[in-house]
């Protein structure tokens, strides 16, 4: 009796474990949605669209998103404007989804052809996809008699070596990305690299460099294409590595023609300076919106190449190298806006060139958009002390009375806060009879007062030295710090 008892029970027992086990395999299964949605959502780049392409409701599409996001710990997508930019994590996903997604597909209607590679690409965090030529796009469900699927786009693509020409090799690069929404991928950190080297080798068609930086712009650039972008122009102009102690800080400084305001960002670059701090500014070049004026008065130098910079720098802790002086292909890239009408990667690519080396960027980024897009950037090229603030798209400069969130790489690790200046009030200048730059200069010299630009300039100041101390600062002191600094400026 006591047997025919154990046997009952070890065969519930059994029971149990087998349903624990469908259990789990169930749920195993079930999460394989979570990658189809996510690889519909990186080629959509929508999730009103991605929900469409998989026949589901968008509000169930946005649940998955947050599923994803809490099993990953990223936030996968970053909404800029009307679009969605993926972060560096998800760019790293793109390719093994999409020829996972393929190959199922080929699998379940018993067609398609599978071509497994043996070797693993250096400098890469993942492996290898499991076909050749990840098709871009997804298959449409009714296709034109004659249209290529995305599979002989892809490997028509994946045709073009590494040793062809280089206008052959920036075309597949340009195809790679403009073929439209849902037909196009972003680059990698290496195709951005490879393509922008061509740009500036000279090698390139000018048809293509308009054709690449405006399909760039027009879909939204991502963390690793403007990595390599920036690695490519760091490159080929022989400049220093991040943390080559050359400069204590980065500060660029590329100032629109239209900007009509006082250049105050530069009282706090010289407080820095006066303070045994070695500055590095770095700009379009010395007459763009009262640049030469403002540097002449303050008495720095305007150097003619990053030798020179770098030994300005030993004597004087402060100085100003214009671009054409870093790279004089990028200084003519840059001139592209007057063909285009609007902003280009390069206006983000030049922040990031950091051309001595500084232990430390101080970054003006335009919109809030771009903030994690340059702050991943520079952490997928080492920086590793950085702090952003998005309410300039010229330079870092601090605009009270507002509160101002920052971004920041603290040892190469992201963190954000949010600073608020001892500013009451908006503000407003009484009529002196003066210009913008014989005020500009009159405050420096304490003939005419404004509260709310000082505080402009000791906030900014504050912020700097927060950034170059780390973590051991408090705001409150270095806020205090800065206001020493200003009032011991003369």
């Amino acid at each position: 009796m006591n047997s025919v008892v154990r046997s009952g029970a070890a065969r519930t027992a059994v029971a149990d474990e087998r349903e624990a086990d469908i259990e789990a395999a169930a749920g195993k299964m079930s999460r394989l949605r979570f990658l189809i949605a996510l690889d519909a959502l990186l080629v959509e780049g929508s999730v009103s669209r991605a929900a469409e392409r998989l026949g589901i409701g968008t509000p169930a599409m946005s649940r998955l998103l947050g599923q994803i996001r809490e099993i990953y710990g990223d936030p996968i997508f970053l909404r800029r404007g009307r679009t969605m930019v993926p972060t560096p994590f998800a760019e790293q996903l793109r390719q093994r989804l999409r020829a996972l997604a393929t190959e199922a597909e080929a699998l379940l209607n018993a067609s398609g052809r599978m071509e497994p590679v043996a070797t693993a690409p250096a400098r890469t965090s993942l492996p290898r996809p499991l076909l050749k030529a990840p098709p871009l796009a997804m298959r449409q469900t009714v296709t034109l008699e004659g249209e290529p699927t995305p599979e002989q786009l892809a490997l028509r693509l994946n045709e073009i070596a590494q040793d062809a020409e280089p206008q052959r090799r920036l075309a597949k690069h340009i195809a790679t990305i403009g073929t439209g929404p849902g037909h196009s991928r972003p680059l990698t950190m290496e195709e951005a690299e490879e393509a922008m080297s061509i740009v500036l080798a000279g090698e390139a068609d000018p048809i293509q460099i308009g054709a690449l930086f405006v399909a760039l712009q027009y879909r939204g650039i991502v963390a690793p294409e403007l990595a390599g972008l920036v690695r490519a122009a760091r490159q080929m102009a022989g400049l220093q590595p991040p943390g080559s102690a050359a400069a204590d800080l980065d500060w660029p400084a590329y100032l629109s023609p239209r900007r009509g305001s006082a250049p105050w960002f530069l009282f706090s670059a010289k407080l820095l300076a006066n303070a045994g701090k070695r500055v590095l500014l770095h700009g379009l070049d010395g007459r763009e919106a009262y640049l030469d004026t403002a540097l002449a008065y303050l008495g720095i130098r305007v150097c003619g190449s990053v030798g020179e910079a770098r030994s300005r720098l030993e004597t004087d802790r402060i100085a100003f190298l214009p671009l054409g002086s870093i790279s004089v292909q990028l200084r003519a890239l840059m001139q592209l806006y007057a063909l285009f009408e609007m902003r280009s990667p390069l206006n983000l690519l030049v922040h990031l060139l950091n051309p001595l080396g500084a232990s430390a960027s101080l970054l003006g980024v335009p919109g809030h958009s771009y903030r994690e897009i340059m702050r991943d950037a520079a952490a997928l090229l080492g920086w590793q002390d950085l702090t952003i603030i998005s309410n300039s798209r010229d330079v870092a400069q601090a605009m009270p009375p507002r509160a101002m969130p920052l971004v920041h790489l603290f040892d190469g690790e992201p963190e954000e806060s949010i600073v608020k200046s001892a500013a009451r009030q908006e503000p407003h200048r009484a009529r002196t009879g003066m210009n913008t730059m014989e005020f500009w200069s009159a405050v420096w010299e304490g003939a005419a007062r404004d509260e709310h630009a000082v505080d402009v300039v000791v906030t900014t100041t504050a912020i700097a030295l927060c950034l170059l101390e780390g973590k051991g600062m408090a705001w409150d002191d270095a806020y205090a710090l800065a206001k020493r600094l200003w009032s011991e400026r003369t």
